[in-house]
């Protein structure tokens, strides 16, 4: 009888932990979906911003940026030959020496003809959080295009907006292509949106804060 007891006691609480997770996710995806509604723009209808924000992503071996890096990059490139930006700042991670995501995207974007004067490089950018924290705290921004896959673009505008950043977004979806890639990307947004409502909710310092830097204000200017 005892153990019929805490067996059904173990099925309740396993019951009630399942609904708690189900209600947290759908309450934090529908935050960042009504927070995105209205916010999301092809290339051509977005309206122009002084910043472009490009969060980074995979860079493979010998510094080439990942086929989804450079569809956000070639996104970011359009916004600026079409006068929508003037400056694009570009947010990821470097860590570790080796590895260096702003860097990359800094050289192919200077490679594909926009001036290195126009580029600024986040090196803290560890995730969606912190690329948009730092870029209000850090580099000063108050208006910015955000630029990823379309996958992750609302939650990124909905971060960024929250945190008090005038952003629009513009998703990128030309590496649909890479079909268990992108299925990967939407399948985890439902995770990184409760995620993202938490830090939010917490209000966290990024990973690393850092001092006020002038980049974004010089490249504009």
């Amino acid at each position: 009888m005892l153990k019929n007891r805490w067996l059904r006691r173990l099925i309740t609480l396993g019951a009630l932990g399942a609904t708690l997770t189900v209600a947290t996710t759908a309450a934090s995806i529908d935050w960042v979906r009504s927070s995105a509604a209205g916010h999301i723009y092809a290339v051509d209808a977005v309206p122009a911003a002084p910043v472009a924000l490009v969060l980074g992503a995979q860079v493979n071996s010998g510094g080439q940026p990942s086929p989804f890096l450079e569809a956000r990059l070639e996104v970011a490139r359009q916004l600026w030959a079409a006068g929508k930006v003037k400056a694009i700042l570009v947010s990821g991670d470097h860590a570790n020496w080796d590895y260096d995501e702003p860097g990359s995207m800094m050289v192919w974007l200077v490679a594909h003809g926009v001036p290195a004067s126009r580029v600024v490089l986040d090196h803290a950018g560890f995730d969606t959080y912190d690329s948009c924290a730092r870029a209000r705290e850090v580099f000063g921004v108050r208006q910015a295009i955000v630029v990823t896959q379309t996958f992750h673009i609302e939650r990124a505008v909905a971060l960024c907006r929250t945190l008090g950043i005038d952003s629009t977004g513009v998703g990128d979806e030309s590496v649909r292509a890479y079909r268990q890639i992108w299925l990967r990307g939407e399948i985890r947004e439902e995770f990184a949106a409760v995620k993202a409502a938490g830090d939010v909710l917490s209000g966290r310092d990024p990973i690393f804060l850092g001092k006020r830097e002038t980049g974004v204000d010089d490249a504009i200017s």
